[in-house]
């Protein structure tokens, strides 16, 4: 079975991943998304959950903003802060973080070699259609993102999500 939208999932899972999808979904629909890793999740399950984040001051004031990320790569998308991920449990699960790991300074490296790739491998890249608009525009992002990581403006988690004890 293949789903093409995260409400529509049925049964119940010892395990539920999800890798960078709460940043795509938007804020508006947070609710939604944690209720529906909640309804999915076995009663002694665990989520697996890796998130892009930046600090909570940061979202606040970044709230209202239209990028060029919003208008070219993440349309509708948004990057949590941790205490907005706690929020959301709290306020519409009954699931809480057991256990973070902050991956932040190696996620630099990767987009650095990421760009280091895509640039080695651009001829092929072209080869498929794709123009020197895109080039830029992908280097740029991949860029862009590395020096956010770099200088902690962006930071990613891995949370692991179980129910509440109590």
């Amino acid at each position: 079975m293949v789903l093409q939208d995260y409400r529509e999932a049925q049964g119940q899972y010892d395990a539920v991943i999800s890798v960078e999808m709460i940043e795509a979904v938007g804020i508006d629909f947070w609710p939604t998304y944690f209720q529906s890793l909640d309804r999915l999740l076995a009663p002694e399950g665990r989520v697996g959950l890796q998130s892009i984040t930046m600090p909570h001051d940061r979202m606040i004031a970044t709230r209202k903003s239209y990028t060029w990320i919003h208008k070219y790569i993440f349309p509708g998308g948004f990057i949590p802060s941790i205490p907005a991920i706690e929020h959301n449990l709290d306020a519409h699960t009954s699931l809480e973080i057991v256990e973070r790991r902050d991956l932040g300074p190696h996620y630099a490296e990767t987009l650095r070699q990421w760009r280091g790739r895509f640039v080695s491998n651009w001829p092929e890249v072209a080869a498929l259609g794709f123009d020197e608009t895109f080039r830029r525009m992908w280097e740029f992002y991949l860029g862009y993102c590395e020096a956010g990581f770099r200088v902690r403006y962006l930071g990613v988690s891995q949370l692991s999500l179980a129910r509440s004890r109590f």
